[in-house]
Order: structure tokens, then C-alpha cells, then sequence
């Protein structure tokens, strides 16, 4: 008898987001399989739980998932996490979902955190239909990605790492308009969570004079 893959969120920050589904689910889980072990272990610890933790990462991705299978099908009920918000959201566990689904073996997602609906919500963009891109190609390709959400009519999310974002912000003003309007979102969920709304333009000179700081949610007016 197969055994069942269930999809875990995690804060993204503040560890009072955390379910008690989720806690649940993590507790009763035969093993729990994470991102870092080292985060989710600090996490485990925060929550009282013991439970075995398995690495799964973009380094041993491909060579995990038959591992992680031939447990699920052996009876094992397996807890996927990322190291912060919903696992498959710009990480590898797409992948085993997928594997797993294949093998006929029932997943399960949880509702749970995830960094671009606060950051989206809190834009002031219209957020009733947006397309979701998260981080665009480092090199190539990227330019391609960014052309081809020049006409785009709903707002756009982008996920970009500190030391990257005014990169992002220039190209954004040299391909969409340094006159679209668009919110650089951090720290979401922490003490010091903070928005910045205006235009590109705007945003550059906002983060010109403040170095940027924390993992980013860049949400962009779609095309007028």
C-alpha cells in the first residue's frame, strides 16, 4: 500500500504563521523532508517535534526524488517543506510532486504562508488577475523573459534577491517604462516589513539611497 506525499508551508518570517494543521501534519509525518534540514530543524525544535529530516535541495534533486518514491510506496507518509513558504513556489519540490502524482501516490497541499499574495495585496495594484514569474533567468534568457512582459495587461510579480535589485529596477525602467507603477515589498511578515509603492523610477531612487536589504517581492503595473 502506498503511502502519501503531503505539502507543508512554512513562515516566511514571523513563526505565529505556522497552522495548527501544519503542526499537525509535521508531528504525525513519518519523516520530514526539507530544503536546508538546518532551517527546518530549527523550526522542528521551535514546535516541540522530533521527526526525521531528509534533504531534498537543487544539488541532489534528481537523484533524491527516487528515493524519496520508493518510500512513499513502501507506506511512509512523507512532509514536504521549503525552507520558508509553500514548497513548489520557486523551489524543487515541484519535482516531487510530479514524481509522486505519477506513481499514483496521493498528495495533499496545505493552505498555508506564502510571500507574494501579502506582497501583491499590499501593492495597491490590482491583484484580481496578475502572472506570476518569480526570479527571471540570472543570464540567459532574461531579457527575453522581461520583453515578453512588455505588453502584458496584469500586474506582474517578480521574486529578486537583494544584490540583484536595482538590476532589476533598471531593467524593468528600460523595458517596461521608468513610468510604471510598481511596489518593492520586503521583510514580509517581520519586524521590519516594508513597501515601497511608486513608480519604477521612483523605486530607483528610493533604492539608490537605501541600500536594499531582505529577500524582495517586486509587483509591477501591467501594461496600460
Amino acid at each position: 500500500m502506498s503511502g502519501r506525499l503531503t505539502v507543508v508551508p512554512t513562515p516566511i518570517g514571523n513563526l505565529e504563521d505556522i497552522t495548527l494543521r501544519a503542526q499537525r501534519v509535521l508531528a504525525e509525518a513519518d519523516a520530514v523532508v526539507a530544503e536546508d534540514t538546518r532551517v527546518s530543524g530549527r523550526l522542528l525544535q521551535h514546535l516541540g517535534i522530533a521527526r526525521p529530516l531528509l534533504s531534498f535541495h537543487t544539488v541532489n534533486e534528481h537523484r533524491m526524488v527516487e528515493q524519496l518514491i520508493a518510500r512513499l510506496e513502501r507506506g511512509e507518509h512523507l512532509a514536504l517543506v521549503s525552507d520558508a513558504g509553500t514548497p513548489g513556489i520557486s523551489d524543487p519540490g515541484y519535482l516531487l510532486v510530479r514524481a509522486a502524482l505519477r506513481a499514483d501516490i496521493p498528495v495533499e497541499c496545505l493552505p498555508g504562508a506564502t510571500a507574494f499574495v501579502p506582497a501583491l495585496v499590499c501593492s495597491g495594484l490590482p491583484c484580481e488577475r496578475f502572472v506570476f514569474e518569480g526570479f527571471l533567468p540570472q543570464k540567459k534568457g532574461r531579457r527575453t523573459r522581461l520583453e515578453a512582459l512588455r505588453d502584458e495587461p496584469r500586474t506582474i510579480v517578480l521574486y529578486e534577491s537583494p544584490h540583484r535589485l536595482m538590476r532589476l529596477l533598471d531593467e524593468l525602467a528600460g523595458v517596461l517604462g521608468p513610468d510604471r507603477p510598481a511596489c518593492a515589498s520586503r521583510e514580509i511578515s517581520k519586524l521590519h516589513e516594508e513597501h515601497v509603492r511608486g513608480n519604477v523610477a521612483q523605486l530607483q531612487a528610493h533604492f539608490s539611497a537605501h541600500a536594499p536589504r531582505g529577500e524582495f517581492v517586486v509587483c509591477v503595473g501591467g501594461a496600460p
